[in-house]
């Protein structure tokens, strides 16, 4: 079994709170919890995320990665299964 790494920065712990905020404004049927998880998970395993941006995206570009890594994250490993990958992920070079 592989440990799932959660490790963010200040800055990216604010960003992340942020957007758990607004996701929960736009479906308060997400877990807080779960969905701050899910997130730094993804940030910090296998998915860089540029955090700002997914922020300030369009409600619907914001809700496709949201759900998107909500349902396609593997809680044992911290990746994204299923070739999901969030419109605001990282490209190559910024990784």
């Amino acid at each position: 079994m592989q440990n799932i790494k959660y490790t963010t920065t200040e800055d990216d712990a604010e960003l992340i709170a942020a957007i758990v905020n607004r996701a929960v404004q736009e479906d308060s049927r997400l877990d807080r919890t779960n969905l701050m998880m899910d997130l730094s998970a993804t940030n910090a395993n296998d998915c860089g995320l540029r955090l700002a941006d997914l922020l300030a995206a369009s409600d619907y570009d914001f809700l496709h990665d949201i759900y998107g890594i909500y349902r396609h994250i593997n809680r044992e490993t911290g990746k994204l299964d299923g070739c999901f990958r969030p419109r605001y992920s990282k490209k190559e070079e910024e990784i």
